[in-house]
């Protein structure tokens, strides 16, 4: 009987355990277990002493190329001190490892463990903390480029709201909503001065749940797997946001939103030009984050419906329409 061909597997933890303890020479007494599945698929591995994070890639969602770069970024910021969970080499001093799975060939990267735990509510401390590092990280990529995404009005908001077409009918509220912010956002973009906005290498998913905190204020922050080329502000303007929709109290998200940028400006400043960005960078990464849903519908989000939609773009709103009162008010 032939096999039915698979859109995406879910491979066996049990068989990945002894393929990284031969490929690693890690300790016999070595356990693998899974730990999410999505995007891509996350196992710990740990024995008595050592715990890592195995990726394994979807299946065609990144080159082996674009991974290679991936890697040589967190190799650039370990070497800087920067805290991040890095890549570790298996035995032959490689990094990536091929997979033949039933739907073709997937690639692994095993990452060292970032210690601590996830905090959702954090604490002002706690966003002082994160600010500093990524102000960190960005001052070791600014004004570099890796051979990945260049994150600009095309593949921010333009593609998103094409792929988004594929599921969704522009006759409805919300993809007027998008469309009509779509043309907004551009107007910001085009108007800016690129002398007083930096660029370079970017992470594009900082938030907690892409960081482990140790003690209040020991953050090491993971899943590089979105890294391109952009306006840094757009790391910090989505840390903004996602904290606002976290943070039920505005009064609350007012105080850690400004320790956050208080703990970033410790480290390098933001212009003027990239604090009056950040609503409108934010709204674009959400759009652009819709656009990755509707890519990757049929293992990413099984609830993309018109719902969902409502739901989604609901957030969206109350992001914009509270940055606009804010403006007003000034």
């Amino acid at each position: 009987m032939t096999n039915f061909p698979v859109t995406t597997s879910t491979l066996s933890a049990t068989a990945l355990g002894q393929f990284v303890i031969e490929k690693y020479d890690l300790n016999e007494n070595c356990t693998c277990q899974l730990f999410r599945t999505g995007i891509n698929h996350t196992y710990f591995i740990a024995d008595n002493e050592t715990k890592y994070v195995l990726r394994v890639y979807f299946y065609n969602w990144r080159s082996k190329s674009q991974i290679f770069e991936e890697i040589n970024l967190l190799h650039l910021l370990k070497e800087n001190h920067v805290s991040v969970s890095f890549p570790i080499a298996d035995k032959k001093d490689e990094f990536i490892q091929e997979i033949n799975a039933p739907e073709g060939i997937r690639h692994a990267v095993l990452f060292s463990f970032a210690e601590g735990e996830k905090i959702r509510f954090m604490d002002a401390q706690t966003c002082f903390s994160i600010g500093s590092l990524m102000a960190k990280i960005h001052t070791t990529t600014a004004n570099k480029k890796i051979n990945r995404i260049n994150y600009d009005l095309e593949t921010l908001i333009q593609l998103p709201y094409e792929y988004a077409k594929y599921y969704f009918s522009e006759t409805i509220a919300e993809m007027k909503f998008i469309k009509k912010q779509s043309e907004k956002i551009s107007k910001t973009f085009e108007k800016i001065d690129f002398t007083k906005v930096t660029k370079g290498i970017v992470h594009m998913d900082i938030w907690y749940d892409n960081m482990n905190i140790k003690d209040k204020n020991e953050a090491t922050i993971f899943d590089f797997d979105f890294c391109g080329n952009g306006l840094l502000v757009f790391d910090v303007a989505y840390f903004c946001k996602q904290l606002f929709h976290i943070e039920v109290n505005k009064e609350e998200y007012e105080l850690k939103v400004q320790s956050f940028l208080k703990g970033y400006q410790n480290i390098r400043p933001l212009s003027e030009e990239e604090i009056k960005m950040i609503p409108d960078a934010g709204a674009a990464i959400w759009i652009f984050y819709l656009g990755v849903q509707s890519q990757r519908f049929d293992w990413s989000n099984i609830f993309l419906t018109e719902n969902y939609l409502k739901m989604y773009i609901g957030r969206m709103k109350s992001w914009i329409e509270y940055n606009d009162s804010k403006e007003i008010s000034r």
